[in-house]
């Protein structure tokens, strides 16, 4: 896949994945890209910092400094509005998933390049 459409797309998974482990137990960069290390992405310290930097600029984690191995490293984890964020796009995320992987009846349907909607039954 090219690097534009992979950016595209992975770039939202990769803060929620960010975020779905900060709500669990505190994180830090270092376990952070071993963890999406597992999951196929291939991340670079330059780039994932700068994204816990913003989820943190934006109220959603929470950062605390501890020093491990006599190193100091920060540890994020998420706030209320971060793991209310997290809940908002869980849901977001089961609706597309399950729209994308043909788990539920689409709603509507393409014709021709026209969307028209199935009708809906008499409640």
């Amino acid at each position: 896949m090219p690097e534009v459409l992979s950016r595209l797309f992975f770039a939202g998974f990769v803060r929620l994945h960010i975020l779905h482990h900060a709500a669990e137990e505190p994180i830090c960069g270092v376990e952070i890209v071993a963890e999406l290390g597992r999951h196929g992405y291939r991340l670079s310290f330059g780039t994932v910092y700068p994204v816990l930097h913003e989820l943190e600029q934006a109220g959603y984690l929470t950062d605390q400094a501890q020093v491990v191995a006599g190193k100091q490293r920060k540890y994020y984890r998420a706030t209320s509005e971060g793991r209310k964020a997290l809940e908002a796009a869980k849901e977001k995320l089961r609706e597309l998933a399950g729209e994308v992987l043909e788990q539920q009846k689409p709603t509507r349907k393409a014709t021709r390049g026209n969307a028209t909607r199935t009708p809906r039954a008499a409640p």
